[in-house]
C-alpha cells in the first residue's frame, strides 16, 4: 500500500496543536490539571522536561497517523462506492470506539479514574483521529 508520508506528517502535527490546545489555557487545561489533581506547582515543575515531553508525543502521534492511514487504505479497498473523506472518517471513528473507547473504559472500572477524565481524553481522541483521517484520507 502506498502512504503519503508527507499527509501522514502534518496529520500528526494537528493532533500536536489540537493537544496543546485541548489540554492547555485554551479549551480544557484547568479542568484536566484538577481531574488529574495537578497543582499549578506540579505544571510548573512539569515545564522542565516539556522538551522530552513534546517528543515523545509526537512520535506517538506520527505512529498513530501512520496506523491510521494504513487502515484508511485498506478500508478504501474495500469500500469502494465511497467518498474518501467518509472512508477515513468512518475508520477513524470505528478505530476510536473498538479499541480507543472501550480499552481507556477500563481505567475507570478497574484503576476508579473520573468518568469526567474519561469523557475529556476521550474526546480529545476521536476529535483527534477525525481530524487526522480528513487529512490523511483528503490528501491525494
Amino acid at each position: 500500500m502506498e502512504m503519503n508520508y508527507l499527509a501522514i506528517l502534518v496529520a500528526a502535527l494537528a493532533a500536536m496543536v489540537l493537544g496543546a490546545l485541548w489540554y492547555g489555557k485554551p479549551l480544557f487545561g484547568s479542568i484536566w490539571m484538577k481531574l488529574v489533581g495537578m497543582t499549578e506547582k506540579d505544571g510548573e515543575a512539569a515545564k522542565k522536561s516539556m522538551g522530552k515531553y513534546m517528543l515523545v508525543g509526537f512520535i506517538s502521534q506520527l505512529v498513530m497517523a501512520y496506523v491510521l492511514s494504513w487502515f484508511i487504505t485498506a478500508a478504501g479497498l474495500v469500500m469502494v462506492d465511497s467518498s474518501a473523506l467518509m472512508v477515513g472518517l468512518s475508520t477513524a471513528f470505528w478505530l476510536w470506539l473498538g479499541f480507543v473507547a472501550t480499552v481507556t473504559l477500563g481505567r475507570v472500572l478497574w484503576e476508579k479514574s473520573s468518568c469526567k477524565l474519561y469523557v475529556l481524553n476521550n474526546a480529545y481522541t476521536l476529535i483527534s483521529l477525525l481530524i487526522m483521517a480528513a487529512i490523511l484520507s483528503s490528501w491525494k
